[in-house]
């Protein structure tokens, strides 16, 4: 009998930890971008004009909640990441702003994802007033806005040492990270505080959460948290009983104390490891055609536990441990290795978005009154005004639509040359061939799908009845001559049953 409670038991924790593991995307649509640093408004625009008819699938939002104002740094990006209370007020808009926006995105068939600052408030900074206006006694750890004070927080006061990543988990979530003062997640009251911030969001709308610093939080902590929170609005298009999405930043390339693997019972984990191994084969260091296994038995976590990408806002400026990883100034290697990301069905995919940035402490566009400045949507569809917006590369949206033509189909008819040149099908929906050797690829290949012509998408689009880019001709087996140049702009060719790509 005590044998059977166990096995009930154990089966019903792992119901609570995959209801946390489903995106909610609506039909058709599939892929998470991270529009860094937008405005309300801005998105609800993006998701109507753009996002919605290209088949995205949801947005992570930056943090929404009050942050402290560092003038005296210029506004740097990473102030969002200092929270002086829950109000929504930002420099993204206000709390009408955002649910409006929440409501217009999930009426254009995308979901919205909160990016959630739980595990600290701010550090020590010279200024002390909040997006919303409030303020704080920092050297007393109050935070009257909340309400927070010297009991909700870790004591005694520690700082995290290099030793502790490999020696103390206790420190790495008890002790403070960079001087930001560090929540006490067992205490109720904080526990509290944070499910009300979560629920609130929740009954906005929003499908789900990214967990800031989950690493340093204790795995039986969130795990509290997250079951005290709301299912999903069924007035936004959720079906009854959804539970929130929820993946926890968690930078676990190995060699740590604390492992991905303590926080995949609960909720979906970002697997950073995906980025690096591609960003090794992409620039070179690994070849292609190891990509032939590429997924868990590289040492990835498995599939439903995994969201996926190649640089977030983190590692795109080389931070949070994350080394030397592929962003939008290495655009050619980058488009290629997200062409890779979008087509393999391994894990759910994050594109991200960034703003033009030199120094990785700079904050978004902003005019001189600190005012975010909007994106330009110039007449090639791409942005301007800073904004580099990778989701508007054609290269790039056009494999959200491959994504989503493949649907559920397996990898199938792998091909490769011994070297950096591979081709493989998925089911009989949707084939790319991908070049980085320095020799041209020009190969008979099996590209599954039903006899027709096609065309290509990475290099264009279907205009009437032709290509804007290159055209390739299926016959009767399948098979099809692929060409992709060496020194082509792109080194991928996609081509799919769906009428971006179909004639």
């Amino acid at each position: 009998m005590r044998k059977l409670s166990l096995i009930i038991m154990g089966l019903a924790l792992l119901t609570i930890a995959e209801a946390y593991k489903n995106p909610y995307y609506v039909a058709g649509h599939s892929v998470n971008v991270h529009l860094f640093e937008w405005k309300w408004d801005d998105i609800a625009a993006e998701c109507e004009r753009f996002l919605g008819p290209k088949g995205f699938g949801g947005i992570q939002i930056s943090p929404p909640n009050e942050n402290v104002v560092l003038w005296e740094y210029n506004r740097p990006w990473w102030e969002r990441y200092q929270p002086m209370s829950y109000k929504l007020v930002t420099r993204s808009g206000d709390e009408q702003q955002l649910a409006n926006m929440i409501r217009r995105c999930n009426n254009a068939g995308v979901r919205i994802y909160v990016d959630a600052v739980i595990n600290h408030m701010t550090g020590e900074p010279p200024s002390n007033v909040g997006t919303a206006g409030s303020t704080a006694v920092f050297n007393q750890w109050y935070y009257p806005a909340v309400p927070y004070w010297r009991e909700h927080f870790n004591y005694p006061v520690c700082s995290i040492a290099d030793s502790d990543w490999t020696q103390n988990a206790a420190n790495i979530r008890n002790c403070e990270f960079i001087g930001l003062k560090d929540l006490n997640q067992a205490n109720e009251h904080v526990r509290q505080m944070i499910v009300d911030f979560m629920n609130k969001l929740i009954d906005l709308g929003v499908a789900g959460f990214r967990i800031d610093a989950a690493t340093f939080m204790w795995p039986e902590d969130l795990r509290v948290i997250y079951n005290r929170l709301h299912n999903l609005n069924t007035d936004h298009g959720f079906p009854p009983n959804a539970r929130p999405y929820i993946y926890q930043e968690v930078t676990d390339y190995g060699g740590n104390i604390i492992t991905r693997d303590e926080y995949t019972p609960i909720a979906a984990v970002t697997e950073f490891l995906a980025g690096r191994d591609l960003t090794n084969c992409f620039r070179g260091r690994d070849q292609l055609r190891w990509l032939r296994t590429w997924g868990p038995e590289w040492g990835l976590m498995a599939h439903g536990d995994a969201i996926i990408f190649i640089d977030n806002h983190d590692n795109e400026r080389t931070l949070g441990g994350g080394g030397d990883i592929l962003n939008y100034k290495e655009p050619r290697p980058y488009r290629g290795a997200i062409a890779f990301l979008l087509a393999h069905p391994y894990g759910e995919p994050q594109i991200m978005s960034s703003f033009v940035f030199w120094d990785s402490e700079v904050g978004p566009p902003m005019d001189s009154n600190g005012n975010i400045i909007s994106p330009a949507i110039n007449s090639d569809e791409t942005c301007g005004n800073g904004w580099v917006c990778q989701h508007r590369w054609r290269q790039i949206y056009h494999m959200v639509g491959f994504r989503n033509v493949a649907g559920d189909a397996g990898l199938n008819d792998w091909w490769d040359n011994s070297s950096n040149q591979i081709a493989f099908c998925r089911g009989n929906r949707a084939f790319i061939a991908i070049n980085n050797d320095m020799w041209n690829l020009n190969e008979n290949l099996q590209t599954c799908l039903p006899a027709g012509t096609y065309c290509d998408v990475i290099s264009g689009n279907t205009l009437g009845n032709s290509c804007v880019g290159k055209t390739v001709t299926v016959g009767n087996d399948g098979r099809a001559q692929i060409y992709i140049g060496a020194l082509e702009y792109d080194m991928a060719l996609a081509i799919h049953i769906g009428p971006e790509s179909r004639l």
